[in-house]
């Protein structure tokens, strides 16, 4: 009879998905993935209503959608606050779903589901995470991959960890869906870009990084690698911030740029000879695709998900110094940006997944 009620209750209303957008206002991969997938599912013509639960700063939210109201939330992150105080807020709410777009959801999380995983990273590579913070992340991730209605990974590669950490059962609620590359990203004129070569001062081909220089991404690696060259001919342009970046040894050529706004990256990867990483381990990999999207050879090594997303014809090694620093010597031609995904293509897959579990 309960069964019965809730159902009649679901057809004589539009469903309410609620979408944990904390991360969004951050200038994070977290934050980028949660502003375009949610700006895209906003756009779109779903007989659905969604919840956008938020910190103060929801500018980034579209004008023009209709369909969505806002929940303010405070509590941190990872916090005990969160644990406590989100669960209540979702019943509130009334939502049938919750969908949050990274691994963490509460540990009594009061409505079915579904979670994205970007990778396992403090599996491997816990780099300086506190022995606290590495028990409540692995914690907090068992539940939310036990618990979950359903589970989105970003690569095949993450699909693939997140069954051998939990388990084979896992692998029939994970469906991969690849990330894409903001609209800001599409490749722009020389002329447009110009300005961005003469505002940092570059006056000399380059070889370009974008990311942290966190222990996995191998940053020094590459430095040395390109020392090994021993030319400044073509420098080595670092996109980089975070603590870690103290720490790196530059050499003679290589630059460290800090604070780059998304509208001057777009110019350096335009501009670059070719957009290099020695990372050891990639859950996806944005500036792959931003490099792909702004018509940048691409160097990958061949670790985590990298050869699954690099657009055909990037040079794909291994991390060695040898072997970046051959690469190096011997850059690939431009990519076909013809077969680009759109976040369009990424919220057409996702409501998929999301639609189906409020039918079950």
């Amino acid at each position: 009879m309960l069964l019965r009620r809730m159902a009649e209750k679901k057809e004589n209303r539009a469903m309410t998905i609620g979408i944990d957008c904390r991360f969004a206002a951050t200038q994070s991969g977290l934050g980028r993935y949660t502003r375009e997938l949610v700006t895209e599912l906003l756009k779109r013509k779903d007989d659905v209503k969604y919840v956008l639960f938020v910190n103060d700063d929801a500018d980034w939210v579209p004008k023009s959608a209709k369909n969505f109201s806002l929940s303010t939330f405070h509590s941190a992150h990872y916090s005990l606050s969160e644990q406590l105080k989100f669960p209540g807020l979702i019943r509130r709410s009334k939502i049938d779903l919750l969908f949050s777009p990274h691994f963490n959801v509460p540990l009594l999380c009061p409505v079915p589901f579904v979670a994205t995983i970007h990778d396992l990273i403090l599996h491997r590579y816990p780099n300086q995470a506190s022995g606290f913070k590495q028990k409540a992340y692995r914690a907090v991730m068992g539940r939310t991959v036990k618990k979950a209605k359903a589970l989105i990974a970003v690569s095949r590669f993450t699909a693939d960890e997140v069954v051998k950490a939990y388990g084979k059962d896992v692998k029939k609620k994970i469906t991969v869906i690849h990330e894409a590359a903001s609209p800001e990203f599409i490749r722009k004129s020389a002329a447009a870009c110009t300005p961005v070569l003469k505002k940092y001062d570059l006056r000399k081909p380059f070889f370009l990084y974008v990311g942290n220089a966190k222990e996995h991404k191998n940053v020094q690696m590459l430095i040395d690698a390109y020392a090994s060259l021993g030319t400044t001919a073509t420098e080595l342009v670092l996109v980089a911030d975070g603590k870690e970046t103290d720490s790196l040894r530059l050499c003679d050529g290589a630059r460290l740029l800090r604070g780059v706004p998304t509208a001057d990256l777009s110019c350096l990867y335009y501009f670059a000879v070719a957009f290099v990483t020695a990372s050891l381990y990639e859950g996806f990999g944005f500036p792959v695709v931003e490099a792909q999207a702004s018509g940048c050879p691409v160097i990958v090594t061949n670790a985590g998900s990298l050869p699954e997303i690099a657009p055909e014809g990037s040079r794909i090694i291994e991390p060695t110094v040898e072997d970046i620093a051959d690469a190096l010597r011997d850059p690939p031609e431009p990519p076909d940006m013809e077969k680009m995904r759109t976040w369009e293509n990424v919220a057409t897959e996702s409501f998929t997944v999301l639609s189906k579990c409020l039918t079950q």
